[in-house]
């Protein structure tokens, strides 16, 4: 047969033990205040796909264990690293005080479009998405690094967060690799 779909049993993927023990892709994810369990849920997916360092949930993201995030999660709630803080700002703050390249994902004035954006080596950056409606907050913007913007075509103003997330966390992760 022809390009036979793969089974499971053979796509050889580490369990969540041999996750926590991988090398990590210098990528952190901050997720402020997003309202979707699902959203969530498919950031978690995503973050183990690529090996993400850690999420961080911040305001009102809800955290795990819940069964909407878990049903998007299948599992990665398991295996990503993950922290819940209350205010964004202070994550944000934090991390850049240790050395972490702080950037929101954004529509904003002088954005770097995600396809110009250049990573370097040995560096660890923290990428921030927003809620579904109002975005990252300005306050976070304006203490990010940097802001990028995922170039768009059509009549609509953004993408969904889930969506977002894996575009971007795809394009750093070849960058980095």
């Amino acid at each position: 047969m022809k390009n036979r779909k793969l089974k499971n049993s053979e796509l050889d993927r580490i369990n969540p033990e041999e996750y926590k023990a991988s090398e990590k892709t210098p990528l952190i994810i901050i997720l402020d205040n997003i309202r979707s369990l699902n959203n969530i849920g498919s950031v978690f997916r995503t973050s183990d796909a690529f090996l993400v360092k850690k999420i961080y949930l911040c305001g009102i993201t809800a955290q795990p264990p819940h069964k909407d995030i878990h049903k998007t999660a299948l599992g990665a709630t398991e295996s990503v690293d993950w922290e819940y803080a209350e205010n964004t700002l202070d994550v944000v703050s934090k991390l850049k005080e240790e050395g972490v390249y702080v950037a929101s994902i954004e529509q904003a004035e002088d954005s770097i479009n995600l396809n110009d954006f250049t990573v370097e080596k040995d560096k660890t950056y923290a990428i921030i998405f927003g809620n579904e409606v109002k975005g990252v907050q300005q306050k976070i913007v304006s203490a990010s690094d940097a802001v990028i913007e995922i170039p768009q075509f059509g009549t609509k103003h953004s993408l969904n967060i889930s969506v977002s997330v894996g575009v971007v966390v795809w394009d750093l992760f070849v960058k980095m690799k």
